[in-house]
């Protein structure tokens, strides 16, 4: 429904204005009210309106998809470099319970240049085909490109559901993808499922600050569009004897159509904040006290060869940067070993973490959170705990 102004009628009052709690409402220069796009389309500027000038209209609605003619699981395998990123992997696994379950075939889909031999990957981890995009202009992920080649993708080979990874590039991706098609897009699922009564997918994500749980639903539109975060599923042993049909699909993109050029690539971040990737992570939360001693957390991980984590509160406090961020709002990981270093344990931070195959906690306060969760636990100070655990590790590894 839609708010609309009846220009006749208007006689400039301005009770409308003032009445907008939302400062939707202006007065043009033909001292009409116009609705600006700020309009949330509460109604409080109809009973205001003393000449009824201004009515509640009917927008006219999309037409649903003919859902008959959508069929199949789709998985976009992103890589970088001609590198599969390991979230693509671990949705093909997830893929493959859906595509099941549904009775439908599971695909892969591949953009980039020279990146064929990623569809062996796709084949191990369960695709029945991979749908190959390939060209000079995929080299880098680009919004344009990769925008317009997705796109043609699904309007001409119509899958029922599609499945990316919630990346910095599939968070571009997806909403642009899902608007060009007419379809809506569920962001930063933590569970998947099939609907008994609907048979649609059940897209499970946290709502409200991660106090609930929300299943959503696209019972209208086609395809049925996810993100996932990484390391939210866990990847599938490969089977590399598995083959699959590869279809390979032309670039219809044209120069004109990339609006943005790639000059150079600068290394922001090493390898101790790739935390998607990492299997050992040691993290570090308000309990660090300072700044300068996340060198203690840092020395650790450069030890183990892992990556270097952190807590909200310690983004927050500006001792990490927002790379580093573990949680909700951070990044979601699985690593086989996580240290949990002078942190808590606040539900948004376990929700970041909480899959990882083994928990070490380290904090002074034995009822801390944090240890309902781990594996193994230690109560002390960890400005002094990590010290002695690093010259440990040190240690046998010179050993």
């Amino acid at each position: 429904m839609a708010i609309k102004v009846i220009k006749d009628q208007c006689v400039s009052c301005g009770a409308c204005v003032s009445t907008c709690p939302f400062g939707a409402i202006i007065m043009e220069s033909d001292n009409k009210a116009f609705i600006t796009e700020a309009c949330t389309a509460c109604g409080a500027c109809i009973d205001a309106c003393p000449v009824g000038a201004i009515i509640r209209e009917e927008e006219e609605k999309t037409a649903a998809a003919d859902k008959d003619q959508y069929k199949g699981v789709w998985v976009f395998i992103e890589q970088v470099g001609g590198q599969a990123r390991g979230v693509g992997l671990e949705l093909l696994g997830e893929g493959r319970k859906l595509a099941d379950a549904l009775g439908q075939e599971l695909a892969g889909v591949i953009i980039g240049d020279k990146v064929e031999h990623l569809a062996k990957e796709a084949f191990a981890c369960g695709a029945d085909k991979v749908y190959l995009v390939e060209g000079p202009e995929y080299k880098h992920y680009n919004t344009d490109a990769y925008t317009i080649a997705f796109t043609d993708l699904i309007q001409t080979y119509k899958p029922s559901v599609v499945l990316l990874g919630a990346t910095n590039d599939g968070r571009d991706l997806g909403p642009r993808v899902a608007c060009r098609v007419g379809t809506g897009l569920t962001a930063d699922c933590t569970g998947l499922g099939i609907d008994e009564q609907t048979g649609l997918v059940a897209w499970t994500r946290p709502a409200f600050g991660g106090n609930i749980m929300a299943t959503i639903l696209c019972p209208d539109h086609r395809p049925q569009m996810g993100t996932v975060r990484p390391k939210v599923f866990k990847r599938p042993v490969p089977d590399y004897s598995r083959t699959g049909e590869i279809i390979r699909v032309p670039s219809k993109v044209k120069p004109e159509d990339i609006r943005t050029k790639l000059i150079d690539i600068i290394q922001v971040c090493t390898a101790s904040c790739n935390l998607e990737e990492a299997e050992i992570i040691v993290s570090g939360g308000r309990g660090m006290c300072a700044p300068e001693n996340f060198r203690l957390v840092e020395e650790l991980a450069e030890v183990l060869g892992g990556a270097v984590g952190a807590s909200r509160a310690a983004v927050d406090a500006g001792w990490k940067p927002a790379l580093h961020q573990v949680g909700q709002t951070g990044k979601t990981v699985g690593p086989k070993i996580y240290f949990a270093c002078g942190i808590s344990g606040a539900i948004q931070h376990l929700a970041g973490m909480s899959s990882s195959d083994v928990i070490i906690a380290i904090n002074k306060d034995p009822d801390a959170p944090i240890f309902k969760v781990a594996d193994f636990g230690i109560v002390g100070d960890v400005l002094e705990v990590l010290p002695i655990l690093t010259e440990e590790f040190r240690k046998i590894k010179q050993a």
